[in-house]
């Protein structure tokens, strides 16, 4: 809705500098940091001021004369350089609320198709605390994308051919080791027991790397596939249990050897061999001096077997020749590897990827590793987060059963987890903290909260959709302050789908849950004068953070 009056005022400007005979500009809109100065503020006078050799707050008075006003707006004004438009509440307000419905904020279908790769953590143990800002930027992006129209694909790249799997496969053929022997219920954590094991003998006998690297090539060369593939698809079996568990699915599980088994590999190096870039000594590789990337991009082994490298670039160009737009999610430290995949790409003739780096979540003690066995599963961060909501809830609710304190606990917990980490920029460090992570008095559970507070209410005055707005009702300060949240929802969507960035959503809900909960403290809604407007904003509040919460993963509980 707001970006209907942004085009609505935009038509009337370029009216008025039509009629003045000035040049035409590109005619862009700000919100002014307080309401009082209007709800849409432009800067165009400074831009005709280079063109028209004129006074700035000049050009602004000449063209507010000329404007006429839009339907929705009550005035125009001049600010010395700037241009503010004041919306008609009375008007407006009515227009949008009867605009909300369940499907509020999603946006017209394109024709563009999307494959997302995000998570695609090795498959040598459970998903720990660093992999999960990964799986949610990537989870809450492809719901987003969705929601603004994007046909997407989500892939887990599975890392199959890598030498955490063969260390594995070297453990259970070597050492004597059952993976049901270990202790555990899900098979992640048996394997990831068995790999932490593997890493204490290898350090003690660094000479059986040899056998490692053959176990590799076995494994390439099509040998050994049956164990291969058994330890891979058990800690898959694991993973998707724990991503399932925070709201997460893949469309597609694209391993890694498929691009080996079925001559993709071989067609990359091929093609690759027809450039002048290709270089071989001992090894092949790319010389990507040209592309001012000093580091070469090794292709093979001496002995001739190929490399992550190489693969993932047979994995690229399947996913070019089959969507308009590839998507990565990816660690900072992968800055090279990207920049050496977007030269090689450029050699296929394929897409270049577009990258979201995001940086790591480290524990207030320190680093996480997975081979050193210093981690927080995701399953036991999903535990204790659910144990701190039932402790919380417990103590708020002394009414309500245990079935339904753990009902809310779990939406809660997860929900917390989700919001904890997709609320920050991802170039910004996390270090993951408890008592921020899971504080109910901000954050994801007072955002829930307002939501369970709108059910209550709606439920209360037995609210239906046939109420409507009676009276001559203009909204107060409080009520324009939720309005003007509930009108940028579609643009805020529209917003963090072309900018990939999922932070825009936790933060604009945050906003609205806070407005919210001052319009439920200072405007009475039950037996007010204004009675049936107030529960529609109520409503309208409801569905929006519903909607909004779903795109970040999160459920929306009726009750808190």
């Amino acid at each position: 809705m707001i970006k209907t009056v942004e085009d609505l005022a935009r038509k009337s400007l370029k009216k008025a500098i039509s009629s003045l005979d000035y040049p035409m500009v590109d005619i862009r809109f700000e919100e002014p940091p307080n309401p009082e100065l209007g709800d849409l503020a432009t800067t165009i006078s400074f831009e005709l001021a280079s063109k028209l050799k004129k006074n700035p707050v000049e050009i602004s008075k000449t063209i507010i004369g000329m404007v006429k006003l839009p339907k929705f707006f009550e005035r125009v004004e001049a600010n010395g350089p700037y241009i503010n438009f004041f919306i008609d509440y009375q008007s407006f307000s009515r227009e949008l609320l009867n605009s909300i419905d369940e499907d509020y904020g999603r946006l017209s279908k394109k024709s563009e198709k999307v494959i997302l790769e995000h998570t695609s953590a090795n498959p040598n143990g459970p998903l720990h605390i660093g992999h999960i800002r990964n799986a949610i930027i990537g989870d809450s992006l492809a719901r987003i994308l969705k929601f603004a129209g994007y046909n997407v694909e989500t892939h887990y790249y599975v890392n199959d051919m890598g030498r955490q799997i063969a260390m594995i496969v070297w453990g259970l053929l070597n050492l004597q080791k059952n993976l049901a022997d270990y202790h555990g219920d899900k098979w992640d954590h048996k394997i990831g027991r068995l790999y932490f094991e593997v890493n204490q003998y290898l350090e003690k006998n660094p000479k059986l790397k040899d056998e490692i690297d053959e176990l590799i090539r076995s494994y390439e060369n099509g040998e050994l596939e049956k164990i291969f593939q058994e330890v891979v698809k058990k800690c898959l079996q694991g993973i998707k249990e724990t991503l399932k568990e925070l709201h997460i699915k893949h469309d597609k599980f694209i391993w890694e050897s498929k691009f080996v088994r079925d001559g993709s590999v071989k067609n990359v190096l091929e093609k690759l061999k027809k450039t002048h870039y290709i270089r071989e000594d001992d090894v092949l590789y790319l010389d990507l001096e040209d592309f001012d990337i000093d580091k070469e991009l090794i292709l093979t082994r001496s002995d001739g077997t190929s490399l992550y490298s190489t693969r993932d670039l047979a994995y690229h160009l399947y996913k070019s020749n089959n969507c308009d737009i590839v998507i990565d999610i990816l660690g900072s430290d992968h800055k090279l590897a990207v920049r050496q995949i977007e030269a090689a790409m450029e050699l296929l003739g394929g897409k270049r990827p577009e990258v979201i780096f995001y940086e790591f979540i480290t524990l207030p003690e320190g680093s996480m590793s997975t081979r050193r066995g210093v981690f927080v599963s995701v399953d036991d961060l999903l535990d204790e987060a659910r144990s701190r909501a039932v402790k919380e809830i417990k103590k708020r609710r002394k009414d309500l059963k245990m079935a339904e304190i753990e009902d809310i606990a779990d939406k809660v917990g997860v929900g917390a987890i989700r919001y904890y980490i997709a609320r920050l920029s991802p170039e910004k460090h996390l270090v993951f903290k408890w008592d921020e992570a899971l504080n109910f008095e901000m954050g994801c559970a007072s955002i829930q909260y307002a939501h369970a507070r709108a059910c209550k209410l709606l439920k209360k005055a037995l609210f239906n959709n046939d109420v409507k707005i009676e009276g001559e009702w203009a909204p107060d300060e409080t009520e324009k302050d939720v309005i003007r949240l509930l009108a940028k929802f579609p643009k805020v969507v529209e917003e963090s789908a072309k900018t990939r960035r999922v932070h825009l959503i936790a933060q604009y809900l945050q906003e609205l849950a806070n407005a919210f909960n001052k319009f439920y403290k200072f405007s009475p809604v039950i037996g007010s004068e204004f009675e049936g407007a107030r529960l529609i904003i109520v409503d309208r509040v409801r569905k929006t953070i519903k909607n909004g919460l779903k795109l970040l993963g999160i459920e929306a509980p009726t009750m808190m």
